[in-house]
């Protein structure tokens, strides 16, 4: 709803910094406006004074004098015409956006299970079959079983861990549900303290 006469937020122009409030804004165009640099620049410290008072946290910085006449700079759209006393040349800096971080993780086809296990079938593909080649099977095994019942993905059935493991490995891995018992959920159930007493209900 429009109220004729009322001035709303949402109609003005955005702020270039909003934490300083739009009547600094207001001082900032007005100093852009004076005649002569010295006026302008005159103007200028005062402006800057009291950004200092809006926004008095800033004094925690170190170099908070030269954030200060950087975010001026910036408020005048580099429109501004005096003699800074600091070198605000490095300004945009505040309006830059940081790059986006890559995911640690990426490239994992089944997500629920993680890097880990995906390395390891990677290795059993290369391995030569023994002893060492038959642990590791039961140990990524064991490992896939647990992420199932850690993360519910559907089924945490061990025909599952077969089926995943044959296929994350390109058919190399292939697990002899037979000769090969793996965890059960019972067996991954936290232990109960013996020496609990259940709370009796009352009476």
């Amino acid at each position: 709803m429009n109220i004729q006469g009322l001035d709303y937020n949402t109609q003005r122009e955005a702020l270039v910094m909003p934490e300083y409030g739009r009547e600094i804004q207001k001082m900032v165009d007005h100093a852009i406006g004076l005649p002569t640099k010295e006026e302008r620049l005159r103007c200028a410290k005062v402006i800057v004074r009291q950004m200092e008072n809006k926004v008095p946290q800033i004094r925690e910085n170190a170099n908070y004098k030269q954030t200060l006449w950087d975010h001026l700079y910036l408020m005048s759209h580099k429109a501004l015409d005096i003699d800074w006393p600091y070198d605000v040349s490095g300004a945009e800096k505040f309006h830059a956006k940081p790059q986006p971080m890559k995911l640690p993780q990426t490239d994992i086809r089944l997500r629920y299970y993680g890097r880990l296990v995906q390395e390891m079938l990677q290795k059993l593909k290369t391995m030569p079959k023994g002893y060492d080649y038959d642990e590791l099977v039961r140990l990524t095994a064991n490992q896939m079983k647990r992420d199932l019942i850690q993360w519910g993905h559907g089924s945490i059935d061990d025909e599952k861990v077969a089926d995943d493991m044959a296929r994350l490995s390109d058919g190399a891995v292939q697990l002899d549900l037979n000769s090969l018992r793996l965890l059960q959920v019972a067996d991954h159930e936290p232990a109960r303290n013996p020496n609990s007493k259940k709370k009796k209900g009352k009476r």
